[in-house]
């Protein structure tokens, strides 16, 4: 398997600093080593990371103002967007987790890989400085980045989805939460979305709002909708021409 730092193409001077960006609080509470955790780290990359994309997307984008920009931004910090660059290094696999958050799913936890994605952004900027760290958190980002490139205007899965329904039958698109994991202050959410009886996606987050967006780019991905139209439609011709 390889390591982390094969993974994000950065080999620490300070490893001390690789294992606390790595540990969970979890661990350290189970340890007795309460002040070795990766929340301070967090702290500090979440600033570094905001100031690296920051940077990058005022460079990008020289006619865009303030508002445009920090819109931008915020699909590249949110927890789902962490997540997914946590995911992308494989980085839910290398966490040092108490007994009981291993056990309980902690690896896959969006809150544990979005926290430990920040703070180990914090660890490369202690160990290396600015420069170094703006290497390696574009290199994860590059391809989140590409996608804002080819399409800088915010989308709207929901509006878009209820849309493509809507053209096709005047009910709308309901959403529902039918799990939430985590305790209160890092619950993760999973919403369903239903039309006419059908459930047409699923999807995660750590909000309602963003489990359910989540939840609209499922089903539009998958476009279920089609399917059952298709069988239905099947159906009826069968019916109406009987053999």
């Amino acid at each position: 398997m390889e390591s982390i730092e094969q993974r994000i193409a950065y080999k620490f001077a300070n490893s001390l600093l690789l294992a606390e960006a790595l540990t969970h609080p979890s661990l350290a509470y189970e340890s007795n080593r309460p002040h070795f955790d990766n929340q301070r780290l967090e702290y500090l990359g979440d600033a570094v990371l905001q100031l690296i994309l920051t940077e990058r997307l005022f460079t990008m984008f020289p006619g865009f103002g303030e508002g445009r920009l920090t819109k931008l931004r915020s699909r590249l910090v949110s927890r789902d967007a962490l997540c997914r660059f946590a995911n992308q290094i494989q980085l839910g696999d290398y966490l040092l987790l108490g007994k009981g958050e291993a056990t309980s799913g902690g690896r896959d936890r969006a809150s544990n890989l979005a926290d430990a994605f920040e703070a180990l952004i914090g660890a490369v900027y202690l160990d290396a400085g600015f420069d170094r760290t703006r290497e390696v958190v574009l290199n994860i980002c590059d391809h989140a980045l590409q996608a804002i490139a080819g399409e800088p205007e915010e989308v709207n899965p929901k509006g878009q989805l209820q849309e493509i329904l809507q053209a096709i039958s005047p009910i709308s698109p309901s959403y529902r939460i039918v799990a939430q994991d985590g305790p209160d202050h890092q619950k993760t959410f999973t919403a369903c979305v239903d039309w006419e009886g059908r459930e047409l996606g699923y999807g995660h987050g750590g909000s309602k709002k963003e489990a359910e967006i989540d939840a609209a780019l499922n089903a539009l991905a998958h476009r279920r909708w089609e399917a059952s139209a298709l069988v239905s439609a099947g159906g009826e011709q069968r019916a109406n021409n009987p053999e």
